[in-house]
This record gives C-alpha cells, sequence and structure tokens, in this order.
C-alpha cells in the first residue's frame, strides 16, 4: 500500500515539476502559430546571429520543444524513418532511433515524415504513416506504439497529432474511412474513435477550443466540412458545410471565434472538364461495358483518366458511385477564409461571421497577432484583414521572397516570420500596416514552419536544424 501511494506520489510530482512548453506542437500554442518569445533577431544566416547549427537527415516536420530537447523526424531516402532528440541549448544530437520503414513511396512532394512530434515537456509523440504512432521518452525509450492503417491516400498523410487533457489526439483523414482517435498519453491505450466517412484524404492538423461550459473541443478541418468534437469521448458536437475539397491549413482560435482556411484549386484548374452529370446519369452515357462502374479508358476527360488517383477513394482502379459522387463535389465545391462564432451545437453555418474568397494560398495557415489576420500566399503575397469585419487591411509582395512556400508564418515580440521553399526567412514588423523589416538568405530549401522560444528561433530545413538568437538559449 506504501508503495503504491509513493508511486502516485511520485507520477504526481513528476506531472507537476513538468514546465509548460513554450512550442509543444505543430505552429506552437494550440497551433497559433504566435509565441511570448522577446528579443528575436531581425538579421541572421549562417554568419550572423547563428547559435548554433546541426546536420540533419531531411523531412518537412517542424520542432517540438521543450525546456531541454527539440524533436524532429526524419527519412532517409523516404524509407527508412527516424525520430531525433537534440539538445535544445547546444544542438547536439542526443539520439536517433529508426521507427521502421516505408514501403511505398508518396506521389508528389510530400515526405512519410510530414507531421510533426508534439511533447507535454517531456516525452515526445511522433506519427508515421508506416510505422503508427509512437511515444518515446527524453532519454529516447520506446513507451508505447499504437500501430494504424493501413491508409488510402495518394499523396501520404501530413496531420500532427495534439496532446489534450492528457490524450493524443490524431486525425486522419485519408479515401476509405477517415477517423479523429485519442490514446492516453501515459499508456497509449486506446480512449475513443469517432469516425468520419464522409472526409477524403487532407493534411490539417486539428486544434483545441476550451468552451465556457462542457469539455474541451477537437476542431477539425477537412473536405468539405469544418467540425468539432468533444475531447471527453470523441462526440461529434457541430458542424459547418462549404468548405474546399480538401484541406492543409491549420484553423485558429481566438476566444470564442474560430478562423479557418480552406483552399484547394477547382478541378478546372487542374485540368479537369467540370462534372455535373449525377450517377444514374454518368452510367447510362458513357458505362460502355454496362458493369455499373466506370473504367479509365471509358472516361471522356483525358485529364481525368490521367489523374484517375486522385478520384479512386477505393484504389480499385475505376470510378464507383461513392468516387463519382466525390467529384460532383469537389466541381461544385468553393475555396474561402472563414469567421465563425464557436459555442452552439448542430450546424453553425449560420454564425460565419464574414468570408473572404481572394488571394488565399494553398498550403501555409493563417495568422491572428498585433490585431490582424494574415494570410500568405505563394509568391510571396500577404494580405491583412481586419479580423472583425474581413475588410483588407494591406495586401503586398515580400520582396526579396516572392517565392513557393509550404511554411507557415509565425510571430512574436512585434515581428512576423515566413520561411519560403528556397529557405528566404522574411522578418515583417507585425501590424495591419505591415512593413518588411528584413530578408535573411538560407540558401537551403525549407519546408518546415519555424519554431520560436526563448528569445530564439528555430528554422529546420532539409539539410539542417538552425538556432538564431542574439543570445545562448
Amino acid at each position: 500500500m506504501f508503495r503504491t501511494g509513493f508511486t502516485l506520489f511520485l507520477f504526481t510530482a513528476a506531472l507537476i515539476a513538468a514546465p509548460v512548453p513554450e512550442w509543444s506542437r505543430f505552429r506552437g500554442p494550440n497551433g497559433s502559430g504566435v509565441a511570448e518569445a522577446t528579443n528575436l533577431p531581425v538579421e541572421f544566416g549562417p554568419g550572423k546571429n547563428l547559435v548554433w547549427k546541426t546536420d540533419l537527415l531531411p523531412g518537412y516536420s517542424s520542432p517540438a520543444l521543450t525546456e531541454k530537447h527539440i524533436f524532429v523526424t526524419a527519412h532517409k531516402d523516404k524509407k527508412k524513418l527516424y525520430t531525433i532528440c537534440l539538445d535544445r541549448k547546444s544542438g547536439q544530437i542526443l539520439w536517433q532511433h529508426e521507427a521502421g520503414e516505408n514501403p511505398n513511396k508518396p506521389l508528389s512532394v510530400n515526405t512519410p515524415v510530414s507531421p510533426s512530434p508534439v511533447t507535454d515537456g517531456i516525452n515526445a509523440y511522433v506519427f508515421f504513416e508506416h510505422a503508427g504512432l509512437i511515444s518515446y521518452s527524453p532519454d529516447g525509450k520506446e513507451r508505447w506504439r499504437a500501430k494504424l492503417g493501413p491508409f488510402q491516400s495518394p499523396y501520404g498523410l501530413g496531420a500532427s497529432p495534439i496532446l489534450v487533457d492528457g490524450k493524443v489526439v490524431l486525425q486522419i483523414d485519408h479515401d476509405n474511412g477517415s477517423f479523429l482517435i485519442a490514446f492516453r498519453a501515459k499508456d497509449g491505450k486506446q480512449l475513443w474513435k469517432a469516425a468520419r466517412n464522409e472526409f477524403t484524404h487532407g493534411f490539417s492538423t486539428p486544434v483545441v477550443y476550451k468552451p465556457r461550459r462542457g469539455p474541451a473541443q477537437i476542431v477539425t478541418s477537412g473536405s468539405f466540412k469544418l467540425a468539432g468534437y468533444s475531447a471527453e469521448d470523441g462526440e461529434l458536437l457541430w458542424w459547418v458545410d462549404g468548405m474546399a475539397w480538401q484541406a492543409k491549413s491549420t484553423p485558429l482560435i481566438d476566444g470564442d471565434m474560430l478562423y479557418v482556411h480552406s483552399w484547394m484549386a477547382g478541378l478546372s484548374e487542374l485540368g479537369h472538364k467540370p462534372v455535373t452529370e449525377t450517377w444514374p446519369q454518368a452510367l447510362e452515357a458513357i458505362d460502355k461495358n454496362k458493369d455499373g462502374k466506370l473504367q479509365k479508358e471509358e472516361l471522356p476527360d483525358p485529364a481525368m483518366a490521367k489523374y484517375l488517383f486522385l478520384f479512386d477513394l477505393d484504389g480499385d482502379g475505376t470510378l464507383g458511385e461513392r468516387d463519382w459522387n466525390n467529384v460532383l463535389a469537389r466541381s461544385n465545391a468553393k475555396n474561402g477564409l472563414f469567421a465563425i462564432k464557436l459555442g452552439g451545437r448542430g450546424d453553425l453555418a449560420k454564425d460565419i461571421a464574414w468570408r473572404y474568397e481572394k488571394s488565399l494560398p494553398n498550403i501555409p495557415s493563417p495568422i491572428l497577432y498585433n490585431g490582424a489576420l494574415f494570410v500568405l500566399k505563394e509568391g510571396g503575397i500577404l494580405t491583412s484583414l481586419d479580423p472583425k469585419t474581413g475588410e483588407v487591411i494591406k495586401q503586398g509582395r515580400i520582396e526579396g521572397a516572392v517565392d513557393p512556400y509550404f511554411a507557415s508564418p509565425v510571430a512574436a515580440d512585434g515581428k512576423i516570420y515566413t520561411a519560403s521553399a528556397p529557405g528566404n526567412v522574411a522578418v515583417l514588423k507585425a501590424a495591419g500596416q505591415w512593413e518588411l523589416l528584413q530578408v535573411n538568405k538560407l540558401d537551403e530549401e525549407t519546408w518546415a514552419t519555424p519554431a520560436l522560444a526563448g528569445g530564439h528561433i528555430f528554422v529546420r530545413t532539409q539539410k539542417s536544424l538552425f538556432c538564431f538568437g542574439v543570445s545562448q538559449p
């Protein structure tokens, strides 16, 4: 009895003693991209304000920080999968553990290590599509592993795990049986699983909304729909229809207001002819062999035949009724940046405060900081909006960084940091009338979103992890 009580005391004491991480997950505190860090550098690079630089294997995941450690994931030749732990002060690699191998090469530019780690301030939680959800202790011991999959997604997965109320929550949106799932952080026991069968592949990481009453909610952005689930048991609480057909960016929570960007190129922009026929009409017109499915050679649109993998949700090489209805829905989907008042139940369409539809990015998430909402579009087009009305305050290009963008903007210390794919990190004065302060050239390919903590900016490239600052960590 004494030993059990003493063990419980030590476990509780360890939890109390664990400092709250400054940047524990993808995009930092609740995915907002905003930190409380101060004294951040404006000018930095390989020869200026460099605290340390460590060579790493490639990967798109962003750093997750504890007081002493930094966790990232990486791959070798898109096959071998690794979790890496670095000393935050020196950048020294403390351990690197292989999680398994990826048997499939994702299409396009994605990698098998796009999801970012999350940490509770002590342990790390990482997700690999083919190895599962894994927890490591700070000294690199595997605490538990939950095998998931297989998944049906043409580009692989990209959503990162999050932590809420002692649970590790993971959003898995793929083409054949999407779900939201929660595990107990301390031992990996599955607590609940919510089916999301109407959702197809997407890459958005969820955030947490804490209402005045009731349990915390998991806010998910998915194909055609935004939805909120109880963090306690996974119950679907509310939803908003009318989103784009593929979700990538992370929603933002500000009190009871939700800001979410939903964009995907329309079928016509991808070279496809618009689809207007219902499934019975399509069968009658083009199902030549009358087998109740559409074969690749029966499709009248060469572009649809070429990109059949995008529409063939079950991977059987043909289009069935579910596949066709999804194509029809994609043809009618609209993009937008939304402001939505939370707190209700059921359909929250009536609670949409405003919608903005121009100059929207493909991947980077929006950021709310210093009284303005910012969106960063490919080509370095930065737009600031009034978060109350959706009115544009300023729009312009980030000169010197007119590039493709995959990383999301982050902010602290009155500044916004943006990292372009070629490795140009811009620093801007954070205001509705934003101003460019500096463009820092790293000359290394950059996909990961930077992390801000303790007066330092951590930038992960395809070759390195940089720590910049005007003082030591």
